[in-house]
Formats: C-alpha cells, sequence, structure tokens
C-alpha cells in the first residue's frame, strides 16, 4: 500500500537502501518472509570493469589502474583462513590511491607495510607493493613527462621494443594516465570557463563602460578584483561548502592567470587565451602518437593505446571536442581490422 508504518510513501519516491550480507557483517539480520515480499532484492557483485569507468572519472591512481588491467583477479577478493580474515576491496584501492597521492607530494615511497594497511591481503600488497616500485622506475626509464614535450629518445625506443608485455603495458598506463592528466585540467578549465562565461562577456566591446576602462584587458582586471573580494568575503561569513570554496578559488586561480598571460604577450582578445590552452593539450596528444608509433607501429600495444583513450572518461570528452588525426586513423584502422579478422575467423570455422 506504498507505506511504511502508518506513513505513506510520497508519490513518485522510492525508497532505496543497501547493506552487506551476513557473511561479511555479523550485525545483519536476514529479511523475513513479511519483508521480502514487500521489497525487490537485487545482489549487487564486484565488476572490475564497471569500476574501472567510475576509476577513470575520481582520477584512482594510475599505479592501481594499471595493475588492476593487469591483475583483475585481485581487484576484490575477500577470504577466511585459519590465520583469519584476508582482503583486498575496491573502497581499499580507492583509499591507498588517496594515500598514494599524498605520499608523492611528500616525496615518499610507499612499501608494503603502508600498502598492506589498506590491502589487507599479504599476498596481494606484496605483489602490488612490487609492481609499483617497477611503475616508478618505468616513470624514471622512460621519462614519460618528457614524451608528451615531444622529447623521444630512441633508446627508450629500443629498450621498449625489446622490453616484455607487461612493461609495455605500464609504459602505455604511464603515458594514458599522463594524458588523462591534461583531460581532466582541460575538462575543468571547462567547466570553470561555464561559470566564468558571464564573468568573460564583460570584456567584450560595447559590454562595459569604456570611459571607464580603456581597454578590456583592465575591465578584466576589475572583474577579478571584484570576484577575489566576493570570494574573500563569502569565506570569511562561511557561506561555502567545500565544493564551492573549491570551485570559487578555481575561477579566481584561472581569472589571475587569464590577466597574467593576457598583459605579458599583449592580447587584448580573450578568445586567443582559450585557444592556446586547447592547443596545448592537443600537442600533447600527437607526442604520445609520435612515441607509440616509433615504439610500437601498428602493433596490439596500439591497440591498447587507443583502447584505453576510447575507455577513459575524460580522454573520451576531450576527443569530442577536439580533433586529433591520428586517433581517429588509428581507432578506425586498428580496431576495425581486429573486428573484420574475428569476423573472418568465425566465417572459417564455420
Amino acid at each position: 500500500c506504498k507505506t511504511s508504518g502508518t506513513h505513506a510513501i510520497p508519490e513518485g519516491w522510492i525508497i532505496v537502501a543497501a547493506g552487506n550480507p551476513p557473511e561479511y557483517n555479523k550485525s545483519v539480520r536476514e529479511f523475513d518472509v513479511v519483508t521480502l515480499d514487500r521489497i525487490k532484492m537485487i545482489h549487487v557483485e564486484p565488476d572490475y570493469q564497471v569500476w574501472k569507468e567510475y576509476a577513470e572519472q575520481v582520477q584512482i591512481h594510475p599505479a592501481i589502474r594499471s595493475y588492476l588491467d593487469i591483475k583483475p583477479g585481485n581487484f576484490c577478493r575477500i577470504e577466511t583462513t585459519v590465520d583469519g580474515k584476508r582482503f583486498a576491496t575496491p573502497r581499499g584501492w580507492e583509499d591507498l590511491s588517496r594515500f598514494l597521492e599524498v605520499y608523492e607530494k611528500l616525496g615518499k615511497t610507499a612499501d608494503r607495510d603502508v600498502i598492506s594497511q589498506y590491502i589487507q591481503y599479504p599476498q596481494i600488497a606484496k605483489d602490488f607493493a612490487n609492481y609499483l616500485e617497477l611503475y616508478q622506475k618505468y616513470q624514471k626509464d622512460y621519462q614519460v613527462d618528457e614524451i608528451l614535450h615531444g622529447v623521444i629518445r630512441e633508446a627508450a625506443c629500443r629498450k621498449l621494443e625489446k622490453a616484455p608485455f607487461d612493461e609495455r603495458l605500464s609504459v602505455i598506463s604511464l603515458l594514458t594516465a599522463k594524458l588523462n592528466d591534461g583531460f581532466l585540467a582541460l575538462s575543468m578549465m571547462e567547466d570553470r570557463l561555464e561559470r566564468l562565461q558571464k564573468l568573460l562577456g564583460g570584456v567584450k566591446p560595447g559590454n562595459y563602460d569604456e570611459q571607464e576602462y580603456p581597454s578590456a584587458l583592465e575591465r578584466l582586471e576589475g572583474i577579478l578584483a571584484g570576484v577575489q573580494a566576493e570570494w574573500k568575503y563569502k569565506k570569511e561569513a562561511g557561506l561555502l561548502d567545500r565544493k564551492e570554496a573549491h570551485l570559487t578559488f578555481d575561477t579566481v586561480e584561472t581569472l589571475d592567470a587569464l590577466v597574467k598571460e593576457l598583459r605579458s604577450e599583449h592580447i587584448t582578445e580573450t578568445d586567443a587565451v582559450w585557444e592556446k590552452v586547447s592547443q596545448a593539450f592537443a600537442d600533447k596528444n600527437d607526442h604520445a602518437f609520435d612515441f607509440m608509433e616509433a615504439a610500437f607501429g601498428q602493433s596490439q600495444e596500439m591497440v591498447v593505446f587507443i583502447t584505453s583513450l576510447n575507455m577513459g572518461f575524460y580522454s573520451v570528452r576531450f576527443l569530442g571536442e577536439y580533433e586529433c588525426e591520428r586517433y581517429y586513423r588509428y581507432n578506425q584502422t586498428l580496431l576495425f581490422d581486429g573486428q573484420e579478422k574475428e569476423i573472418l575467423e568465425k566465417i572459417e570455422k564455420q
């Protein structure tokens, strides 16, 4: 009757609850038949491919993502042994990711003992600790940051050509992770610019008093001063929640960066700044293809690279808005040829 006890549930509302099964939580009770008869019970199983989409969006540490790509069976494992419980869970991987981010900022390296505090499955903790050490070594050996700035060393290409497949996958993961950092930064820039759109519209000719502000740049500086004052007031008055405070701070930073760049390059048209930002990320994307072509050509590793771009939340968003000729070319030839080969093999079997 759409009631909970004597309380009627409002029209169009559904009550949803989540909980753990008894084998994972001693404090839970089994539902009786009367309750079960009134609810829909959905059993949820851990699925790495589903979680991976989420991991892309929230920027789970790339070492964790690449490790689980290679060993998806270690994504969620819960066992009870004579020595007690041992487990690796999605929550544990995410908490470890945030910890690794902080450790890297402090210039520290996470060892097995630290990792085991989050991944409480000794064998998996040890395995990931070994992988993380190699992952960090590959980052230094192949100088991924240099690659994305167009510096491609022949020695690195030769080394990678002879490397084991796991090492190749790790380097590809490093490349895509760095690209996704750029795509995320650009996405955040777009979100800020959506908020800034009305503000920036105030610097267009005819939208401001040219006697009060002789140039669009001076008008922009006036807007920046106003936003800074408003942000300071709301912060001191406690009127900003965490998300709003972060977005407002980013807005101030973006405006400040625009002002500095415009002034240093004597640019008055704000559209030119956005063009330069988008072009900078497009260049990094092209440099990544330069390296992949030099190291692998049209190989299975290039297929892995293209597939990673196709699955990345922020890379898909970027590639949907900005052209990358080589991405479209490889996406069409490599992935289509793979489908064609698979179809032909099925035909031959029949």
